[in-house]
């Protein structure tokens, strides 16, 4: 039987789903915010796109790509969602300089182990809270999404959606520790940056501003500690349950229960948070589903229209001209600026595993996940730190804004954000950082 051979236009669903989440929040954003209308727009170009396959003799494409790639991944998001959405951190501390560039350090260290979602959403909070009384707050809302809901999360498949669905396919979990040095080089280049930015700000600052501060100091309180267990039990899950570590996972006729046995123990985990945790802490948290089931409704269209644009661009990787390392870290970054960083990331694994023979034999480093382990370090970096390049390039980066926004913080624009900071603060250190180490 004669192979399938994709045709380019069967990438048009996958182009109008990312567009319209992109352009969504932008043009229609109350419309946008309904989930059963993010519903609506994943079923209608979903479904089509999934009964074409299926017609074309690719129903095992469309399995796998749903039951081993989706559900693993909404269902670890669900459970980093759950445990740190129980986690509650109050209180109000002087903001001094130091002090708010500990806040970004300590989010920037959280998020490679309980995501970026997570670590943001427990600390914006609490740092908001401690600048309440400070008039120049703007630059650390900023350097805030930079490093805790972006640049942060790239040590550990937890730390980022698309560093879960390269772990998915075949990366191991402690390969990520391989990119520690650009982490380190980029982190610490940012905290310094804004200990610069705070200390100028913070001398600018009226005097009763900074009296007040120091008058409405409340010590720092922790709730919720059985959730640091579970989110330990959730690193352990991730890391220990899979065909690396229990073979019979990877066998072809293996059980459903065994093939998904990570997943099972991660739902076990979402209940056992739920039923421990005071309702008054979620509470305090202003804890709701409906952030994780948007993610759920979007990323279900998402996967399934992106099923044809993976097996175009492995077949035509040739044709399309990215063969250096650095090519990937920059095409994978501007996308993931404008697009879903997960997807992307995918999409340019897929175009990597598609490259000729000759060219990967240029490139020379060991495989990972079935391509150069240069490539994959660049596909990683360029999603995850890209990221923080727009408004919409992480999910935490727009929930940041809006909490922000709701205590009176006047965030930049959609482009002002990439005019006044992402542009001329983030880019020069990833292009050095790029220089550097790819």
């Amino acid at each position: 039987m004669e192979a399938f051979v994709m045709p380019a236009w069967a990438m048009i669903p996958f182009g109008i789903m990312l567009l319209t989440i992109a352009v969504g929040p932008l043009v229609a954003e109350h419309w946008w915010e309904n989930n059963r209308n993010k519903l609506i727009v994943s079923m209608l170009l979903g479904v089509p796109t999934a009964i074409w396959l299926i017609v074309n003799g690719l129903a095992h494409n469309v399995e796998h790509q749903l039951i081993y790639d989706y559900v693993p991944f909404i269902i670890l998001l669900c459970a980093l969602f759950v445990t740190t959405g129980g986690i509650h951190l109050s209180g109000d501390i002087k903001a001094r300089p130091a002090i708010n560039t500990a806040f970004l350090g300590l989010g920037w260290l959280l998020a490679s182990f309980m995501g970026t979602t997570g670590a943001a959403m427990l600390l914006i909070r609490p740092l908001l809270a401690t600048n309440s009384q400070r008039k120049y707050t703007v630059h650390t809302v900023l350097f805030f999404i930079a490093l805790v809901a972006n640049c942060g999360g790239l040590l550990t498949p937890l730390g980022d959606p698309p560093l879960f669905l390269l772990y998915l396919r075949g990366a191991e979990f402690t390969w990520f520790f391989s990119m520690i040095l650009q982490w380190v080089f980029v982190g610490i280049i940012l905290l310094v940056l804004y200990y610069i930015f705070d200390s100028y700000y913070y001398k600018k600052e009226d005097w009763t501003n900074l009296s007040a501060d120091s008058r409405e100091v409340q010590p720092i309180r922790i709730t919720g500690t059985i959730n640091f267990i579970y989110l330990l039990g959730i690193i352990a899950s991730v890391a220990f349950i899979n065909p690396g570590y229990i073979p019979q996972m990877g066998e072809e006729h293996a059980p459903m229960w065994l093939k998904l046995l990570r997943e099972i123990v991660l739902v076990s985990i979402i209940f056992l948070s739920m039923y421990t945790t005071k309702k008054k802490t979620r509470e305090d948290n202003h804890f709701s589903w409906g952030p994780i089931i948007e993610v759920a409704v979007v990323f279900l269209g998402i996967f399934t229209t992106m099923i044809p644009a993976m097996m175009y661009l492995n077949n035509n990787a040739a044709e399309l001209g990215l063969t250096k390392p650095w090519q990937f870290f920059y095409c994978s970054g501007a996308l993931s600026s404008f697009l879903d960083n997960a997807p992307t990331a995918v999409a340019f694994h897929s175009l990597a595993q598609g490259l000729p023979a000759e060219v990967l034999s240029t490139i020379g480093t060991e495989n990972v996940a079935g391509i150069p382990e240069i490539l994959l370090q660049a596909i990683s970096m360029g999603a995850v730190f890209f990221g923080a390049m727009t408004y919409i390039g992480n999910g935490p980066n727009f929930m940041v804004k809006s909490i922000a926004e709701e205590s009176g913080v006047k965030m930049p624009s959609f482009f002002g954000y990439m005019i006044k900071f992402s542009l001329i603060i983030l880019l020069p250190v990833y292009i050095l950082m790029q220089l550097l180490f790819i």
